[in-house]
């Protein structure tokens, strides 16, 4: 089964194009986990806070796994992924945990779609850095460069965005 994770800075329409494409594939897409705990708890965190957020976006991806494979379906689908809490634990602590670096050098994706920043900013409570799109485009870009990760940039408005998507996971799964 093939794994494919959507990655990149805040206001990017990750959660949009997740679950655009696991609804396409008919299949599964493991939610972002952080907007579940933040809406709980409030949008102030901790570096443990961003460790429980890792946690549970693994657990999150765990679960999809095994009901696409349950269900027989040949890919599901990742609205993030364990690098955006390495870049936002890096950013705002300065630091981030040795087991999440470990995991993010262990965790493998079959295709890592990493979007641009080419879309409008939209308000949101939980979205804090909008001068900064450009600045963590580039980290995401240089840190997939430097996994050697199998990855494409996904650019344009919501439609332009789902059909370079689609046409990339096509082509993984050989259709």
């Amino acid at each position: 089964m093939l794994r494919v994770a959507v990655t990149g800075p805040e206001s990017t329409g990750k959660t949009t194009l997740s679950r655009r494409l696991a609804a396409h594939y008919h299949t599964t897409w493991a939610p972002e986990y952080a907007r579940t705990y933040l809406e709980e708890k409030g949008p102030d965190y901790t570096l443990p806070d961003l460790e429980a957020i890792a946690h549970g976006q693994l657990h999150q991806e765990e679960q999809a796994a095994a009901e696409a494979q349950a269900q027989g379906h040949a890919v599901f689908f990742c609205d993030t992924d364990l690098l955006v809490i390495k870049v936002w634990a890096e950013h705002a602590f300065g630091y981030c945990p040795d087991w999440i670096l470990q995991r993010v050098q262990q965790q493998h994706y079959d295709l890592v779609l990493l979007l641009n920043v080419d879309l409008p900013w939209e308000p949101d409570p939980l979205r804090e850095h909008p001068h900064l799109r450009q600045h963590f485009f580039q980290v995401y870009q240089q840190a997939l460069l430097d996994q050697k990760a199998n990855f494409a940039v996904v650019s344009g408005a919501l439609e332009q965005r789902f059909e370079q998507a689609r046409l990339l996971v096509d082509e993984l799964l050989g259709s």
